[in-house]
């Protein structure tokens, strides 16, 4: 393979890391204005010392470059869902996807989110451990709960709207 700028270390483990943390951390600060209005240079120099700081610790940096590859990939997905979703509107009224979906996809995007970060870093051994472990009952009661609650959800939503129904 041929050594190009973005493929030295120095590009793909330091500079791209810290322009990511740091362009993260300034727009989270200037969107939440947590630490006032028109307070950019504040902002910057606060998001300069986190992306630094970031930097400085190998382990955090290496995580990220690692993660960025699937989350990379997780994003082309929804890219193309989005556009085959896009491609059955109509085109009459504003495109806007139901609330339902929006919460679905947000909640896809958290699964495997932490599923990443529970590989990258290890953590996946220790709940694998804990579940299958000495604790098997465990995994199957979690199991059994989360049907169970489930189950409850969609009998009250679906008693709700059959009311709503009769009212119309």
């Amino acid at each position: 393979m041929v050594e190009t700028i973005f493929t030295s270390n120095l590009v793909v483990e330091t500079i791209l890391p810290f322009l990511l943390i740091f362009t993260i951390v300034f727009a989270i600060l200037e969107k939440s204005k947590i630490l006032g209005d028109g307070k950019r240079q504040i902002d910057a120099i606060v998001a300069l010392a986190i992306g630094l700081l970031f930097i400085a610790f190998g382990s955090a940096t290496d995580i990220v470059v690692r993660m960025i590859p699937i989350l990379g990939i997780a994003l082309v997905v929804i890219l193309i869902f989005m556009i085959l979703y896009g491609s059955l509107y109509n085109g009459k009224e504003e495109f806007k996807l139901h609330k339902y979906l929006k919460l679905a996809i947000a909640i896809l995007i958290g699964i495997v989110v932490a599923i990443t970060v529970l590989i990258l870093t290890g953590g996946l051994d220790y709940v694998t451990a804990f579940l299958y472990g000495d604790n098997t009952g465990l995994l199957i009661n979690g199991f059994f709960i989360i049907v169970v609650v489930v189950a409850i959800i969609a009998v009250v939503v679906g008693g709700k709207e059959k009311k709503d129904d009769k009212k119309s």
